[in-house]
């Protein structure tokens, strides 16, 4: 392309500083350098990670800095010793890397990396080397990607070539938020034909979350959430129970406990809430139930042991389990085929500059996600 090699300037959001409005600005994004693969941006999603960084963080490290970490787009040009990519692929960024060289890229037991950001830099949110610059400055990519922005530039380890023909404002989904609630479901907490699930939080995670445990089998799928207006919702991805915690006087784990025998085989928190992780693990029977923490949150959190010696198991999920180089090209063919959902997913679409709008939806729960259209 007759940008490579280039200096590009466009559009993209740009998070100051935390607790106020992205700005619209034009960037600078430099060509890539060893290893390295320049995207146009052709859509991207709005995840809650972006609303807890901007709002919620105790750490006020990371600024300025481009957020977006679910977007999909098109290779412009690449940098030297790169060999999987061309310009013209269709490309999916993610946020956790698959380097294939480290020791936890090479076990079957994980999907972490040695080479990813959060590794290293966890109070920016992002790798402190960026080629974003914006007003003589540098600008961080939020979780290494920064996909609201037109053009970014970003270590081949984070890219996946996808299918060509794959609609890039559905599957960019897959880029987090719901390979999260889904792969947790199927990978983490291993969802059992015949078993009865519990999903708490019914966001994108928790939606996807109940779409696994419905795909891996389940008989029973309970779907939890303060907010009714969500259950119709649940109910199109496969939920067949619905409870609000606020509706009854006693709490919600001694109500699935007589629900279903003494509780249910498989709970997944995905709202970030250290009391609701308390909740689903009391919430699973003893001897075999799991409980998944798939929500994220910064903030210290306990149980009482004897939740565990009686037999019940406590995880964590980082992206579902899914190695992402491996498993994302298979997510969109579920999708393109119809064994998974996305479409259902999308609540909203939106123009970048329309951004802090789509924020302020996410921000107060009225949507379940929005798409950005990020090039024009």
């Amino acid at each position: 392309m007759a940008t490579a090699g280039k200096v590009i300037k466009c559009r993209a959001a740009v998070a100051w500083e935390p607790n106020a409005p992205v700005v619209i600005e034009e960037i600078e994004v430099g060509p890539p350098q060893e290893g390295e693969v320049r995207i146009k941006i052709v859509a991207s999603s709005l995840c809650r990670t972006e609303i807890f960084h901007l709002f919620e963080r105790k750490d006020k490290q990371g600024f300025p800095t481009v957020l977006g970490h679910e977007g999909a787009g098109v290779v412009e040009s690449v940098g030297p010793g790169v060999t999987d990519f061309k310009p013209g692929d269709t490309v999916i960024p993610v946020s956790v890397a698959q380097c294939g060289e480290c020791r936890f890229c090479k076990s079957p037991k994980t999907n972490l990396c040695e080479r990813n950001w959060v590794n290293y830099h966890v109070d920016l949110m992002s790798y402190p080397t960026t080629r974003f610059t914006c007003r003589g400055q540098p600008i961080l990519q939020f979780t290494s990607t920064g996909t609201f922005s037109e053009y970014i530039v970003i270590n081949q380890i984070y890219v996946i070539k996808i299918r060509d023909d794959a609609p890039l404002d559905r599957v960019c989904l897959l880029g987090c938020g719901v390979a999260t609630g889904y792969g947790a479901a199927i990978n983490t907490a291993g969802v059992t034909p015949g078993s009865v699930c519990a999903v708490f939080g019914l966001g994108a995670v928790g939606l996807a979350a109940v779409m696994g445990c419905k795909n891996a089998g389940a008989s029973r799928i309970f779907a939890v959430d303060i907010n009714e207006q969500k259950f119709e919702k649940a109910k199109v991805f496969g939920a067949t129970d619905f409870l609000n915690p606020k509706a009854y006087n006693k709490p919600i784990s001694e109500v699935l406990a007589e629900m279903t025998n003494g509780g249910v085989d498989f709970s997944l928190e995905c709202v970030g809430n250290t009391e609701v992780s308390r909740t689903a693990l009391e919430s699973c029977v003893k001897g075999w139930g799991v409980s998944v923490l798939v929500g994220y949150t910064d903030v210290d959190f306990s149980a009482r042991p004897i939740q565990l010696i009686s037999g019940k198991t406590w995880k964590g999920t980082l992206l579902g389990g899914f190695k992402m180089k491996d498993s994302l090209p298979n997510l969109v063919n579920d999708y393109m085929t119809g064994k998974i959902k996305l479409d259902e997913f999308i609540t909203h679409k939106m123009d970048l500059e329309q951004i802090n709008d789509a924020i302020n939806l996410m921000k107060t729960g009225q949507c379940i996600r929005c798409i950005l259209n990020i090039s024009k």
